[in-house]
Parts: structure tokens; C-alpha cells; sequence
């Protein structure tokens, strides 16, 4: 059964567009999570934002030649029929099995979850139709581009619900953030804990990074003893 999408805070997505996925792994790892780095997940080109987003899951399965056919693009569950339900600010996350020989979206699917408002889309598969797709203006994180259909590798079964991407669980309404070095994961249940979290992580990073550019050397610096670490909270009283 389809879960139904949740909204995210707007103060959540403007914390953590301010948050490396660097830093993310890093705060996750503290908290026991190691696997939740989506493998296989690039930025179409140079240059995307940071873009945060509860996760629109979307689940392929292999082809099987009486179902993944052109025809199935008008069935009911259908990946058109998936991208009329996606809500506006979420990211679609699609479970592609790793495969690079079918693209799974083209140019025309990926301009309609543009006008939906679709924040991005996160595959451990390819799309198709590049130049196409680079138009919608769509940030788009995958392994590359294919010219065969997805029909050609794949057959879509459903939409929101737990699916495997890039060798990690993704539950409908986790949290995704994307950027330069991928997509990281955020479980739902530890979202609250994770932003203040990486928020000061990225704070003290900052403030670390300033003090290697005055000159200070890193052991007891980075991480920070005790008497870096009293340097530092007196700093962060000040911009807090």
C-alpha cells in the first residue's frame, strides 16, 4: 500500500541547504547509521544547488516482456501515473536495480515533475533524452545517460513504498540531500536530532576551517581538545 506524502518544515529544508552531505554522513555515522550514502548517484551537470526533500520512492523491478512494454506506459500504475502524485517539494527517488542500459525518465516525464514542482530526482539508474532532461532545468542525480527506454530493461510496479537505491533502505518520507558528492539519506524518525546536529558540526567546521587559514595546526585543532573546544564556544556564543 502507497503511503501518503508528508510535507517537510520549510525551516528544516533552509538548516540543512546549508549542510554538506559530507557533514550528514558524518553526524550519521556518530549515530550508528553507516549505510546511507546512495551509491551511484552523480550530479547530471556542474554546477546543481544543495537540494533537500522528503523522499518520493519509485520501484523497478526486471523486465518481464509481457509487462515492460510500450504499452504499460498508459497503465494505471505506470511512472506518469506516479509523477501526478508526487507533491510539489518533494524528491523522487527511484530504485532502478543499478541498471545503465534503459533510462528510466526522459525529457517530457522530467519537465512535468518540473511544473509539479518536484524538487529533484535521485536514481541508481540513467535517463534519457540529456539535452532534453538539461532543459526542464530539473536537478537530476544518476549514473549517466541511456538511449533505450526503461521499457528495454525494466518494468515500474509501484510508488511509495520502501524500495532499495544505490544499496541503501529508503522509506517514503525520509529525508534526501543532494549535492556535489551525492545523495545522502536521513531517517524520518532521526531528522529533529540530526539537523541541530550537523548544523553545529558545520558551525564548528567552519570555525576550525578558519583557524587552519590563521595558521593553527591540526592536532588538537581537529578535532578539537578541551581548550579548543572552551576557544570555540566562547566564538559561538557570539554568532549563535
Amino acid at each position: 500500500m502507497s503511503l501518503e506524502s508528508l510535507p517537510l518544515d520549510p525551516a528544516i529544508v533552509q538548516k540543512l541547504s546549508g549542510v554538506t552531505t559530507a557533514t550528514l554522513t558524518t553526524v550519521l555515522l556518530k549515530k550508528g547509521l553507516r549505510n546511507v550514502w546512495i551509491r551511484g548517484t552523480q550530479p547530471l551537470q556542474p554546477g546543481q544547488p544543495r537540494v533537500v526533500g522528503r523522499a518520493f520512492t519509485l520501484r523497478f523491478v526486471p523486465a518481464r516482456e509481457d509487462l515492460a512494454t510500450p504499452a504499460s506506459w498508459g497503465s494505471p500504475i505506470s511512472t506518469r501515473a506516479a509523477i501526478e502524485a508526487m507533491p510539489a517539494g518533494c524528491i523522487a527517488v527511484v530504485d532502478a536495480m543499478g541498471v545503465t542500459d534503459a533510462g528510466i525518465f526522459g525529457d517530457i516525464l522530467c519537465a512535468r515533475m518540473q511544473k509539479r514542482g518536484v524538487a529533484g530526482l535521485v536514481t541508481d539508474g540513467v535517463i534519457r533524452d540529456m539535452a532534453g532532461v538539461l532543459g526542464t532545468g530539473l536537478p537530476v542525480w544518476c549514473q549517466g545517460t541511456a538511449a533505450p527506454a526503461s521499457v528495454n530493461g525494466l518494468t515500474f510496479v509501484n510508488w511509495q513504498e520502501p524500495i532499495a537505491c544505490g544499496g541503501v533502505a529508503v522509506f517514503p518520507n525520509d529525508i534526501v540531500v543532494v549535492d556535489t558528492d551525492g545523495a545522502v539519506l536521513i531517517p524520518a524518525d532521526l531528522l529533529d536530532a540530526v539537523v541541530e546536529a550537523a548544523v553545529e558540526q558545520e558551525r564548528l567546521e567552519g570555525w576550525i576551517m578558519n583557524e587552519v587559514n590563521n595558521g593553527a595546526v591540526l592536532p588538537g585543532l581537529y578535532p578539537p581538545n578541551e581548550a579548543n573546544k572552551a576557544r570555540y564556544e566562547a566564538w559561538a556564543k557570539t554568532v549563535r
